[in-house]
């Protein structure tokens, strides 16, 4: 019997002070909010259990960022993906950073003294270059013991960059992507084939404000 095609859920963390009020958080380890918390926490009885969307008998891969505001967005869905590096820019708003360079996109110059957009393409690429294999082996393989999940819970630009890349786009349309704090996107593949990567859905229980 084949089996069900694999899929791949991409987490946003919850709410931080930061993402509340806009500000590039890459580097800078900051906590959720409460209200982030609670997000959370309210996401997981619908989220997590049998039967449930990521259901443990499916799932055994995690990728989960380094920084404490996807370890407790991780923990508390369940009580190696970091955001990309802002660099010079970390911490500021879109209106200050363009009040020194007026024309600046991330996605088309990336971050002086943190990330290019070739770097975070390239890191991004790696990443989805080893969950499709993770996918082929539990497809095509009949002796994987690999499951049909793989999670990758981690921020904004990373999963708007992971988006595009999973679906062949250049990085730079990830900007038409919207991923909301604690927002679940789902992204798995048409016509029962590995080689026709689609994305599902977007922004599933998003609490949007």
């Amino acid at each position: 019997m084949s089996r069900p095609m694999p899929r791949l859920f991409v987490i946003r963390h919850g709410e931080t002070e930061w993402s509340l009020n806009g500000r590039h958080t890459g580097r800078t380890d900051i906590p959720l909010t409460a209200r982030g918390e609670d997000q959370i926490r309210d996401k997981a009885k619908i989220l997590v259990g049998p039967g449930n969307v990521l259901d443990p008998v499916n799932l055994c891969t995690v990728l989960v960022s380094p920084r404490r505001r996807a370890h407790a967005t991780f923990h508390l869905l369940f009580e190696h993906c970091r955001e990309w590096d802002y660099g010079d820019y970390e911490g500021l708003l879109s209106s200050e950073i363009k009040a020194k360079n007026p024309t600046w996109s991330i996605w088309n110059d990336g971050c002086p003294g943190g990330e290019s957009v070739e770097q975070m393409q390239t890191r991004v690429d790696n990443i989805i270059a080893k969950v499709r294999e993770y996918h082929r082996q539990y497809k095509e393989e009949p002796s994987s013991t690999n499951t049909r999940d793989v999670v990758i819970v981690a921020h904004g630009h990373f999963s708007r960059v992971l988006i595009a890349r999973w679906i062949n786009f250049p990085l730079c349309l990830g900007t038409h992507f919207n991923v909301e704090p604690g927002g679940v996107s789902l992204l798995s593949y048409n016509h029962n084939s590995l080689s026709e990567p689609a994305l599902n859905a977007l922004n599933l229980y998003a609490t949007v404000t």
